[in-house]
């Protein structure tokens, strides 16, 4: 019942967004004919709709009409959020200044009648000036947020960059000093990518001479009986020390167990709540891995535990925590990792998210250390969504251990 709660909230707060933009549209500005205020009117109900029918279409069985509801259904959601925020942030501020406006003329209105004449300094505004502002402001509204969709399309369909990043250890065991490892995460293979592209990225990897690649999590938005095809190419995954997985939230959502019988049939060693000993020349470093914080939800043997991950470790010089959620660094530093490598934020992928993300978690992009544990939290491969990155592009990540 709360589930059913949430929804209805959800729909009610997005329905009551797209009336708002399209009431901005139709109102403020010039006189539109007719035609054009029902047009302006049925695409609105159209962005509001078909986001929705595209996560639907997800549980039937439609084929080609299926994929092509969902592309169309996640281009317009990221088209709609982009609308709406541009829109909320126009318009506050006017309806912040009109409240003012009401109160300080209901003021003089008061005094008015306890004075004989109070001068007024307001000059009513041109209606042919208002006009064309709120023009310019519509226009502004809609190319923007067509524009920043166009951008962040293109931006979220290449192949990643690959971001290189020096990962200073004090005291590293000079058989440690250059380790390469290269990170992937929350590719989300699903409805909008598939594994031709995945193999793209697969490419970028095996030309960067990695040590070890490490897989943290939201590989998957499908089951495996859909998808496992399509990550075929994590089995060709190269590097000298092999290729390790842990489990993102996603891959609860589509029967997380049944994720990790799968990715450990093509190759990568999946560790739950486990490590593995790699040793480099007289060095000997612990990698370890957890799954999701909130795993338990789904599968209550995955309770994600740092601690246990790192029990009963033999002697090591160096130890490193896959984690896909950045939260997991508290008990990382208190189990004593060095370094954890996090994704799950996609650095908020696109705006509003790039700014709103950081409400969520404690790190969200990038290199930073927490009561003495290192941290990266990699933007993310792929997306989430809406194909759109505007603002926070994707990476293949390449860290450097080095002794510093």
């Amino acid at each position: 019942m709360p589930r059913i709660l949430a929804f209805i909230l959800v729909l009610l707060t997005w329905a009551v967004f797209h009336v708002w933009v399209a009431r901005r549209q139709i109102r403020q500005g010039r006189e539109y004919p007719a035609w054009v205020r029902r047009t302006i009117a049925g695409a609105t109900g159209a962005l509001f709709m078909l986001p929705f029918a595209a996560l639907f279409s997800r549980r039937l069985e439609l084929g080609l009409g299926g994929s092509l509801l969902q592309w169309l259904g996640y281009l317009l959601l990221g088209l709609s959020t982009l609308l709406i925020t541009l829109t909320v942030l126009v318009d506050t501020p006017r309806l912040i200044a009109q409240l003012w406006l009401a109160l300080r003329k209901r003021w003089h209105a008061r005094r008015r009648e306890a004075e004989t004449e109070v001068p007024s300094s307001a000059t009513p505004a041109s209606p042919q000036r208002r006009q064309f502002f709120a023009d310019i402001t519509n226009y502004g509204i809609v190319g923007g947020a067509v524009g920043l969709s166009a951008i962040g399309f293109a931006e979220a369909r290449r192949v990643p960059r690959v971001v290189e990043v020096e990962v200073p250890i004090a005291a590293l065991h000079p058989d440690l000093d250059g380790l390469r490892i290269v990170q992937l995460t929350d590719v989300h293979v699903g409805p909008t990518i598939r594994g031709t592209w995945l193999d793209q990225v697969i490419e970028v990897v095996n030309g960067l001479d990695a040590d070890l690649v490490a897989l943290t999590g939201d590989f998957v938005d499908g089951f495996v009986d859909d998808l496992q095809p399509e990550l075929a190419g994590l089995a060709r995954i190269e590097s000298r020390h092999g290729s390790f997985f842990v489990t993102g939230n996603h891959e609860y959502y589509w029967d997380g167990p049944a994720w990790c019988e799968a990715i450990a049939a093509l190759g990568p060693t999946v560790l739950v709540n486990e490590h593995r000993i790699i040793e480099r020349g007289a060095a000997r470093l612990l990698v370890a891995g957890v799954p999701d914080v909130h795993a338990e939800r789904h599968v209550p043997s995955h309770s994600s535990s740092p601690r246990a991950a790192k029990a009963d470790a033999p002697a090591h010089d160096l130890s490193l925590l896959l984690a896909h959620q950045p939260r997991s660094v508290f008990e990382a530093a208190a189990a004593g990792f060095d370094l954890q490598l996090s994704g799950h934020t996609h650095a908020g992928q696109y705006f509003p998210g790039s700014v709103l993300i950081h409400l969520a978690q404690p790190y969200v992009r990038g290199l930073a250390t927490h009561a003495g544990t290192q941290i990266y939290v990699s933007r993310g491969t792929g997306y989430w969504g809406p194909p759109n990155r505007a603002g926070s592009p994707s990476e293949v990540t390449l860290l450097t251990l080095r002794r510093g």
